[in-house]
C-alpha cells in the first residue's frame, strides 16, 4: 500500500472537507446538500469512495459536475448523472431506506445532534424571531430517514448550543431511544465534522462527545466554543490531516473559494459567469 502524503499548507475549511470525505464509504448512496457536504462527497468520490453515488435534492442521482454547484436547481446538478428524476421520487426513495448517508448542516446544533435552519429566536419566538433562516428544504427528511447523517459546520459557540431554538432536522432528539420512540426510521447523526474537531455520539446516551481535535487545536479551545458541558473521550485523538490529493481536489472543485473561503461575498453576475467558464475546464479534467 502506498503511504499517504499529508498536506502541510491546508486551511481549516479544507480540513473540514477532507474529514467529511472520509466519513463516506465506498458504495455508499449519499444525499448531499449544497456547499461543504457536496464538496466532501465529491472529494470522496474522487479518492476513497469511487463507487459512491451522490444524489441531490432536485432529483439528480450520480452527478459528476463540470461546474460549481450553487443551488439544487443548477444545470450542473445533472451533468454526467446516472439519471434524473423528480424531487418527490428522490425523497420517496429516501423514506424507503435507500440512502446510506445524509450530509447536512445548519445554523445551530445541540448536544444530541438536532439541527436548526429555521429561525434564531433571540428574545422573540417563532413568529417574531431575531433571524429568519432559509428553512428545512429537504433537511428534515434527510435527518429522519437516512441510515446515518453527517453534520458539517464551523465550530462557533453561537452555533453549538445547549438546545436549538427550533428542530428543523431531527438528531437524537432528547437522547437515548428517543428516535425509536418517535418512529424515525434512520439511525440519526454519526458525527459532527467541524473546522477544528470531530464530535461523535455515545452509543447509549446519544450525547455528542469530543472524539478528535485537528492538529494545532486544544481540547480547551473546543470546550470554550461549545455552550454545554461537553463530554470528552478518554483518549482524544488528533485528527488525520488532509492528504495532498484531497487538498488539490478541493481547490479544483472550489477554485474561487465559494465554500472554503469568502468567495461568495464577492460574487457578482459577471464573476459568476466567469467562474462557471473557468470551473468547466478545471472539473472536466477530473470527470
Amino acid at each position: 500500500m502506498v503511504a499517504q502524503q499529508y498536506a502541510t499548507d491546508y486551511t481549516l475549511p479544507e480540513m473540514l472537507v477532507a474529514c467529511a470525505a472520509r466519513e463516506i464509504q465506498n458504495g455508499d448512496v449519499v444525499f448531499a446538500g449544497v456547499g461543504t457536504p457536496t464538496l466532501g462527497a465529491l472529494v470522496a468520490k474522487l479518492t476513497n469512495a469511487p463507487e459512491a453515488i451522490i444524489a441531490m435534492e432536485s432529483g439528480s442521482i450520480g452527478c459528476q459536475p463540470y461546474r460549481v454547484i450553487l443551488g439544487i436547481g443548477d444545470n450542473a446538478c445533472v451533468e454526467n448523472a446516472i439519471c434524473t428524476t423528480s424531487l418527490w421520487r428522490l425523497f420517496s426513495d429516501q423514506q424507503r431506506g435507500f440512502f446510506d448517508v445524509g450530509m447536512v448542516g445548519g445554523a445551530q446544533v445541540d448536544k444530541f445532534g438536532n439541527l436548526n435552519s429555521t429561525a434564531i429566536f433571540g428574545s422573540g419566538d417563532y413568529y417574531r424571531p431575531k433571524s429568519r433562516l432559509p428553512g428545512s428544504g429537504g433537511a428534515n427528511d434527510i435527518g429522519a430517514s437516512a441510515k446515518r447523517t453527517i453534520i458539517t459546520m464551523p465550530l462557533d459557540k453561537r452555533r453549538f448550543v445547549e438546545k436549538v431554538d427550533y428542530i428543523t432536522t431531527p438528531g437524537h432528539l432528547d437522547g437515548g431511544d428517543a428516535r425509536k420512540r418517535a418512529g424515525l426510521p434512520g439511525d440519526g447523526p454519526a458525527a459532527i465534522i467541524t473546522d477544528k474537531c470531530i464530535f461523535r455520539f455515545d452509543p447509549v446516551t446519544k450525547e455528542a462527545y469530543l472524539d478528535s481535535v485537528h492538529p494545532g487545536v486544544s481540547v480547551e479551545e473546543v470546550k470554550a466554543m461549545v455552550a454545554w458541558d461537553l463530554k470528552v473521550a478518554e483518549n482524544v485523538k488528533t485528527t488525520e490531516p488532509p492528504t495532498v490529493e484531497q487538498v488539490r481536489l478541493t481547490r479544483i472543485l472550489d477554485a474561487h473559494k465559494i465554500y472554503t473561503g469568502s468567495g461568495l461575498k464577492n460574487l457578482t453576475f459577471e464573476n459568476y459567469v466567469k467562474m462557471l467558464e473557468e470551473s468547466y475546464e478545471l472539473l472536466h479534467q477530473l470527470f
